[in-house]
């Protein structure tokens, strides 16, 4: 099956099978929203007004039949976190996602310590609701630690918050930056979890529109119906429910910027709409015999080439060539493993400066572990690892041993010792206790992996380490390197 095929069947996949979810909220309009929004992924849900009706409803039928359940925070009379420890403490292997206003860091370390697989701010995306139910019952992603959380911290929306060393990437960001200064449109392809969103955010940041209007739209979190109305605008009765004018977000940021996420989940008759307002410059609401002339930068995202969709017909050459003018591709997180280890200090740090939580330190047995991991949810799944792993660290350090599934999951791998995994993580700077290691060792360390590198032409590597070959052959003396090593 071609990636193409496997990406569309990935949109259908979920719904062949119905689940069963319970939510816990006392909100009729609310439980309504969430249902309709599960019920397209296939979901079936079942509602509880309060903690005691959950309860009892986790010993009928259907409560042993459930697959998740979904807790709003502000349930009448009971306190979340406690609701939580008492669902899990009777149901351990039930996932509970919490629902909340809050974008508290602190709510989130209290709600996962209570036993939460995931928290949701509100108002939900259908888009981020269902990744999370995804994430947390599917059995692949079964195992916690490595389940992506839906809510990140939130990100610096500059191209020095980007880390990374790796050439594939430093030649996207270079790109990026680039494309950015200009006026032209502009498309993002990668995986899901590389961080196009945040660059895409970075790149409007960085352009001559910053200060104008940006609209970001996820074409996969809006339903089908409702995409060309939020995209176009619509006029009164255009369409049955129009009761009132609309305008679209193409009017409502004109000068400035549309980022448009994840644009190969739009139908044809979108796309080939949008092709039409790129050409013209005019915006035509649905059901108006009139236009409104828009001057609009687009970028936009895909997870998946668009020229490959566009040879096989899954989408509108136009838009495409439109677009093409600056492809920029992010690299997915196993194709620069180099980068893990400061990916990790730099989250570390992140996290430790949230409400709840303390700095930590990391292993090197930790980094080659997180290293050895292929990462199918790249940036986005390593942040959310290693967010978990902190909640839960009582110590000071962050080991091999904080990551109990992960180990698991690499002793399965044919022949992936994590000592095979050192090329990634590059020379050892601290000891499992979390200490620096001594200057000499580490000195010795990067003197051998030149003396490899360059096949023990001693010329080129005094030459590469900046040092003359006397000094070279003194310091091997003195730290005891033989240089045919």
């Amino acid at each position: 099956m071609s990636d193409i095929d496997s990406h569309l069947e990935a949109q259908t996949n979920s719904r062949e099978e119905a689940r069963l979810v319970m939510l816990i909220d006392d909100e009729p309009a609310q439980s309504r929203l969430i249902s309709a929004i599960a019920s397209r992924d296939g979901w079936r849900t079942i509602v509880a007004s309060d903690a005691e009706t959950a309860i009892a409803m986790l010993g009928t039928r259907e409560g042993m039949q459930l697959s998740a359940i979904l807790l709003d925070q502000w349930v009448p009379g009971d306190d979340a976190c406690s609701l939580i420890a008492e669902l899990k403490e009777r149901r351990p292997a039930l996932p509970i996602l919490m629902l909340t206003t809050s974008s508290s860091p602190l709510l989130a370390v209290e709600a996962m310590r209570a036993g939460a697989s995931d928290y949701l701010v509100k108002p939900v995306s259908p888009d981020r609701l269902m990744e999370a139910l995804r994430s947390v019952t599917t059995r692949e992603t079964q195992r916690d630690e490595l389940a992506p959380l839906t809510e990140k911290m939130s990100a610096t929306l500059d191209f020095d918050a980007m880390i990374g060393t790796a050439p594939k990437f430093r030649t996207a960001l270079a790109k990026a930056a680039k494309a950015a200064r200009g006026h032209g449109h502009a498309v993002i392809e990668g995986e899901s979890g590389t961080g196009k969103e945040m660059l895409l955010r970075a790149m409007h940041a960085a352009s001559p529109r910053a200060k104008e209007p940006l609209r970001f739209i996820n074409a996969a979190s809006v339903p089908p119906n409702s995409i060309e109305s939020v995209l176009f605008g619509h006029e009164p009765n255009a369409f049955p429910g129009a009761f009132d004018r609309q305008i679209g977000a193409l009017q409502n940021c004109d000068g400035g910027t549309l980022v448009l996420d994840e644009i190969d989940r739009l139908k044809p008759e979108v796309q080939k709409r949008l092709v039409e307002v790129f050409e013209t410059g005019i915006v035509r609401p649905v059901g108006a015999a009139h236009g409104f002339r828009v001057d609009v930068r687009m970028l936009a995202s895909s997870n998946i080439g668009l020229q490959p969709l566009v040879d096989a017909g899954h989408f509108e050459p136009d838009l495409a060539s439109i677009l093409g003018a600056t492809v920029i591709s992010l690299p997915a997180l196993r194709e620069r493993t180099s980068d893990i280890s400061a990916l990790t200090r730099h989250f570390l740090g992140r996290i430790g400066e949230q409400p709840g939580l303390r700095h930590l330190s990391v292993s090197d047995s930790a980094l080659a572990l997180l290293a050895a991991y292929d990462w199918p949810g790249n940036v986005r799944q390593l942040q959310s690892v290693l967010f978990r792993a902190a909640v839960y660290c009582e110590g000071q350090t962050l080991t091999a041993e904080s990551f109990p599934q992960l180990s698991e999951l690499i002793g399965e791998v044919d022949g992936g010792s994590i000592g095979g995994m050192h090329e990634g993580v590059g020379v050892m700077l601290y000891t499992d206790d979390g200490n620096l290691r001594p200057l000499e060792e580490i000195e010795a360390d990067v003197i051998r992996l030149a003396i490899g590198h360059y096949r023990g032409r001693m010329t080129e590597v005094a030459r590469r380490l900046g040092i003359g070959r006397s000094t070279l052959y003194r310091k091997l003396s003195d730290l005891g390197i033989d240089n045919a090593a």
